[in-house]
């Protein structure tokens, strides 16, 4: 959780830094941000938790190499562009053509289309192993995913939503992932908590021990 006050408006602006210069080591961000160094190296560490920040190192010349900081796919996310109004449009234009029933049935379908890849990789695994396969899965789809095993359940946690800015005008996006946590677990997933209602994390119950079942295609 950010610190009150000043840390979330500095790791804002650290990250407005990020999307207008690109790319940029500790010591431009301190100058752009007007904070010092060290404390620049902490709000970049909290970022690069959460996905939002990552960095590489540079060659310029001669001398050692440089690291550069930059936003992630996640950390673009975070700010609404051209084509993300696109997509909030033509989602606009599906809901107010098709009903309901079918809008939900697209949504799930893309889940099973992402699942499709997986599918052969399912077949005799145990619960540990499906939630291995759970996490790259929605690794590449963007996700950031964490779990803990607490009693006879299984606390699946979400620390980031690359859907957020569309879920908020369209919550019916949020069926993707938990389709995917439940097919990939052959368990339906229970959602409680929700980043859209306010909540630091997305979070899916689901029971320790299954029998397992192949999601269909």
């Amino acid at each position: 959780m950010d610190e009150p006050g000043i840390s979330k408006t500095t790791r804002q602006r650290v990250l407005d830094t990020l999307l207008k210069q690109k790319r940029c080591t500790i010591n431009e961000l301190a100058e752009a941000v007007e904070i010092n160094p060290i404390s620049v190296r902490h709000h970049i560490s909290r970022l690069e938790a959460e996905g939002l920040v990552t960095s590489a190192e540079e060659r310029h010349g001669v001398g050692r190499p440089r690291r550069s900081y930059f936003l992630t796919e996640n950390g673009m996310e975070r700010f609404p562009t051209r084509y993300m109004r696109l997509t909030m449009r033509l989602l606009e234009q599906m809901k107010d053509r098709l009903p309901s029933s079918m809008v939900e049935s697209l949504f799930s379908q893309m889940a099973k289309d992402v699942i499709s890849d997986y599918k052969g990789e399912l077949e005799g695994l145990s619960m540990d192993e499906r939630l291995k396969v759970l996490k790259e899965m929605l690794n590449n789809e963007g996700f950031n995913i964490e779990w803990e095993l607490a009693g006879d359940q299984y606390h699946i946690r979400e620390t980031n939503c690359p859907y957020y800015h569309v879920g908020q005008n369209h919550p019916e996006v949020c069926s993707v992932d938990q389709t995917l946590i439940s097919s990939v677990l052959a368990l339906p997933a229970e959602k409680v908590k929700c980043m859209l209602h306010g909540d630091q994390t997305c979070t899916y119950i689901v029971p320790s021990s299954i029998q397992i079942k192949e999601p269909s295609a």
